[in-house]
């Protein structure tokens, strides 16, 4: 399995749990092409192919255009994707696990490259506030929705 580059000058490692069923919350994850209609900090998400492995999309959150590239894919339980923008090589990995009280959504992104070297401990912090909103709409989405 794939993981973060745990050696990269920024990574963020959280968890929250949904309580809505696992196939609400994949869903909405990974219907790239509707982010922007629930996650907010995204303003536009192109998939120009199904996501598979080895899958691309487009997507532009913060004002950046990102490319990524899916890694890896257990339908239902992991995903990761990545790549290089603006200088950043980001690898990101979201796992979800059914449990006794509802699905723990596990998410971990690692970030490396200059504009983090010269900035890291505000890189870290706008990687970690990124990631927190998401999960926190993603669970109220997937709640409303259950």
């Amino acid at each position: 399995m794939m993981d973060i580059d745990r050696t990269a000058p920024v990574v963020v490692e959280l968890r929250e749990t949904v309580h809505a069923p696992l196939e609400t919350i994949w869903q909405l994850h990974t219907d790239v092409a509707s982010w922007p209609s629930w996650n907010t900090g995204i303003d536009t998400a192109v998939l120009r192919q199904p996501l598979a492995l080895g899958a691309s999309f487009d997507w532009t959150t913060a004002g950046l255009d990102i490319r990524s590239t899916v890694a890896e894919l257990t339908p239902m339980r992991r995903i990761v994707w990545g790549g290089p923008a603006h200088g950043i090589t980001g690898i990101h990995v979201w796992e979800f696990e059914q449990t006794s009280d509802g699905v723990q959504v596990s998410t971990r992104e690692s970030w490396a490259g200059a504009p983090v070297d010269a900035a890291p401990q505000a890189m870290h912090h706008a990687l970690e506030e990124s990631l927190l909103a998401w999960l926190k709409v993603l669970k109220a989405t997937a709640e409303s929705r259950s």
